[in-house]
């Protein structure tokens, strides 16, 4: 006789795991919104340094107008051609064709101020460049950290964490449940039924992630007509730069991320608190949007909002379907989708 289901113990180590989660979530938005404050700053302080030190490297003379490159050039100019010049007063009586010693000396006095004249046009281009890019510091001072710079992680390193840290948590979901005797028919497995385990459950699951995904492109839309906060930063940083990283991604990481949160938020916090408590599962898939959309706050307001909607239809599928491969595929469908056709292929396409 198999033991009795302990679903308080289960759902203790749930709720521990699902705390885990939402703390790390708030961890990783406090990065990023970090991350955003100190770019704002860097470029506020780029900005505001530009026509100081602009104004110190390139100051134009009250009088005349020139920047001290352009005055620097003048004199050159102005003083060699006052050499060169065989009919000036400097030049004396001499005569152009009656002198080669003073046409040499005419001639060298042009190569030079002429190689002066380019010296101090490069400069004074660099200087302009200088300060249009914002590279004008004063001295001392670093160059502001950029936006990777400031997460202190690498694409590889964030791939790795989110796929081990979620991995150990569906392992201790795994584990608890089942420790805790709870059926597998409550998480929804149903073994030996097609439409719950088999090719069935995973064309409806391809089905249900492409509709989804098209709905979620839309909720975004709307979020940013709305002008609500929508905050990619998290899927762009995770986002590989080679072929080996996206077949991690897809092969690997974006699986484990699907089946950790539809283990957590749908089959445990809705399939078997409802088994073990009596509780409806409509209520419970309430319950664990909030959840669910909580844990994503690392996207912002819109991000939060279209993710919770995101989880209120994988709850809705898989209180239907009581298949927990069938709401996996979706997840993982529109995961794979978004980060394909964003950042993968680069196209905007609502």
């Amino acid at each position: 006789m198999p033991p009795a289901p302990q679903y308080p113990s289960f759902a203790a180590v749930t709720m521990f795991v699902l705390g885990l989660l939402i703390v790390l979530a708030r961890a990783s938005q406090a990065m990023f919104e970090d991350s955003e404050e100190s770019d704002e700053r860097a470029d506020a302080e780029s900005e505001s340094r530009v026509p100081a030190t602009g104004a110190a490297r390139i100051e134009r003379h009250a009088e005349t107008g020139r920047t001290r490159a352009e005055r620097i050039e003048r004199e050159i100019l102005d003083g060699d051609e006052a050499d060169a010049d065989p009919w000036s007063d400097e030049a004396g009586d001499s005569s152009p064709w009656g002198d080669d010693e003073a046409e040499t000396d005419a001639r060298r006095a042009r190569e030079r101020a002429s190689d002066e004249s380019g010296r101090a046009t490069d400069e004074r281009g660099r200087e302009q460049e200088q300060v249009a890019e914002g590279r004008d510091r004063p001295t001392g001072e670093r160059e502001q950290p950029t936006r990777e710079q400031n997460l202190d992680f690498s694409t590889g390193a964030l791939l790795t964490n989110v796929a081990l840290s979620q991995g150990v948590f569906g392992a201790v979901i795994v584990a608890a449940a089942w420790l805790a005797a709870v059926p597998l028919g409550a998480l929804g497995v149903e073994v030996g039924n097609p439409w719950n385990v088999g090719l069935p459950a995973v064309g409806v699951g391809v089905g249900v992630g492409v509709a989804l995904y098209l709905a979620n492109e839309l909720s975004a839309k709307a979020a940013d007509t709305a002008d609500v906060d929508y905050s990619e930063d998290l899927r762009e940083a995770l986002a590989p730069d080679t072929l080996r990283g996206w077949a991690i991604l897809l092969a690997v990481v974006l699986p484990v991320i699907a089946g950790f949160e539809e283990l957590l938020f749908r089959a445990a916090l809705v399939g078997a608190f409802s088994a073990g408590f009596g509780l409806s599962p409509w209520l419970l898939a309430v319950f664990s949007t909030v959840a669910f959309a909580i844990g994503h706050g690392a996207q912002g307001p819109g991000g939060v909002a279209v993710t919770g909607l995101l989880g209120f239809a994988l709850a809705v599928a898989f209180v239907l379907s009581g298949s927990l491969l069938v709401v996996v595929v979706a997840h993982y469908v529109v995961n794979a989708l978004e980060f394909v056709v964003h950042e993968g292929l680069d196209i905007e396409w609502v």
